[in-house]
């Protein structure tokens, strides 16, 4: 079965506060994530709530990288959308998690505009 895309839907739990609250490190993790994943960054936005938490995107040619953080939790909820062949989106979950310093990640792969669909919706 061929897809357009490839999307991880990441469950990050037992990260420290001090890591998911900082948008800095937030930021150099997603966009060091997108990099060791092999994919090609084009904008990067992140925007730090009060009292805490953190929410950004990673957008890259072959789709984006997401995470909301709540710190107070030590949980934050991330997903990586790739598309094409270069990209993989299991790599970039590996790294944010062991950075994050995760103690347990739950994470599942939806495969996105899988092929043989569209051409028979197509019909």
């Amino acid at each position: 079965m061929r897809a357009l895309g490839r999307h991880v839907l990441a469950e990050v739990y037992g990260c420290s506060f001090e890591a998911l609250n900082d948008i800095d490190k937030v930021r150099e993790i997603m966009v060091n994530a997108a990099l060791v994943a092999g994919a090609e960054i084009r904008e990067v936005c992140f925007h730090k709530f009060s009292p805490q938490g953190v929410s950004g995107v990673v957008v890259i040619s072959e789709s984006h990288l997401a995470i909301h953080t709540w710190p107070e939790l030590g949980y934050a909820a991330v997903d990586v959308f790739t598309c094409g062949e270069k990209v993989n989106p299991w790599e970039a979950c590996k790294y944010l998690s062991e950075k994050f310093q995760a103690a347990q990640v739950h994470a599942t792969e939806i495969q996105r505009g899988v092929i043989e669909t569209l051409q028979a919706a197509a019909v």
